[in-house]
């Protein structure tokens, strides 16, 4: 006599090849190995990083594969010899998923340039499903205050946007300018008004002016009408431009804008080259920064700071049986302003 043992499965929307597309398949659920735990996902942000995965933007991606890498969720199930963390505990994965420890930028406490860094949905399968896995190092615990839905896409955008903001150098009351009202924009506008600098927000168009004012800026520039440069050397010259569209031609006109000892900061991801003199730089002693990620400690930083000053995201939300719909509206370009999906 046969004995069938039932297993246990979960919605997931998968990507069985580059470019294939985002379909709902069912899974086995994992169970966690040393050093691991089970998250029951409760909610993942929809982010232009997921490309990568979706659309086959890097070389060597294991197919198929889970996507998501902003999870929010709580502990289901623990691996042997994990103790830091319990069942039931509400936790949190963003970009950074992982690392050796064992590299030369790892000895030296820079996790997040870890040469051979780990990231959900790309170094394993992420957070469009019911339920996932994740290495220990790679979680961040979720403060009471946050919902999930809210959370989730503080663990990748929020955490950009916060820490290149309090690690760039710009003091309170100083100028400071975000470029781009958009998905990292919006909370860029948010957290530098909380950390106490003069923010000027850079768009195009003057129809998001008073949206750009109760996110919390004090000026409005609209690059469409007016040259933003010359708009913030009448300010004084900023200390720091965050760069958030993912537009070369728009930082490179930026540039001008910068004060002494200025820095035009990078973190929304263009291919294009940006273009300008080196006397641009060298008179006044200003500098371009590529920001290159946080570690989990940074992004438990960015909840609790958010939890307590009230920064949030403009979110739409999709069921996860949505998930190829939620990913074509935020590639779109038309979400205002994050894309969750929920379970």
């Amino acid at each position: 006599m046969t004995t069938t043992v039932a297993v246990a499965t979960m919605k997931a929307a998968q990507v069985t090849a580059a470019g294939a597309g985002l379909r709902i398949v069912d899974l086995e659920i994992p169970n966690p190995g040393p050093g691991q735990v089970r998250i029951k996902v409760q909610a993942c942000g929809v982010c232009h990083s997921d490309a990568i995965i979706i659309e086959g933007r890097r070389p060597g991606i294991s197919y198929p594969r889970v996507p998501g890498h902003e999870v929010a969720g709580v502990v289901d199930a623990l691996g042997v010899a994990v103790t830091e963390w319990r069942k039931g505990q509400r936790v949190g994965v963003g970009w950074h998923g992982g690392h050796d420890g064992t590299c030369p930028e790892c000895q030296r406490g820079d996790y997040r340039l870890c040469r051979n860094e780990k990231n959900p949905g790309l170094s394993y399968d992420g957070g469009y499903q019911e339920y996932m896995l994740a290495p220990v190092e790679a979680l961040v615990s979720i403060p009471d205050g946050l919902s999930d839905i809210d959370a989730a896409p503080l663990l990748c955008a929020g955490s950009n946007t916060y820490n290149a903001l309090r690690y760039s150098g710009a003091l309170p009351g100083d100028l400071v300018a975000v470029q781009g009202i958009g998905g990292l924009g919006h909370l860029g506008i948010q957290f530098a008004n909380k950390l106490g600098y003069k923010v000027a927000a850079v768009g195009r168009g003057s129809q998001i002016e008073s949206l750009a004012i109760k996110l919390g800026a004090d000026v409005y520039i609209d690059s469409k009408a007016k040259d933003a440069a010359e708009e913030l050397q009448k300010l004084g010259g900023a200390k720091v431009i965050i760069a958030t569209a993912p537009d070369s031609r728009a930082m490179t006109e930026l540039i001008g804008g910068l004060g002494s000892n200025g820095k035009l900061l990078l973190i929304g991801v263009a291919s294009d080259p940006i273009e300008f003199a080196p006397t641009q730089l060298i008179r006044g002693g200003k500098t371009i920064e590529g920001w290159a990620g946080v570690t989990p400690a940074e992004s438990d930083d960015t909840l609790h700071f958010a939890e307590l000053r009230g920064v949030r995201a403009m979110i739409e939300t999709y069921p996860l049986e949505k998930a190829a719909e939620a990913y074509a509206r935020m590639m779109s370009g038309k979400a205002e302003f994050r894309v969750v999906l929920t379970m």
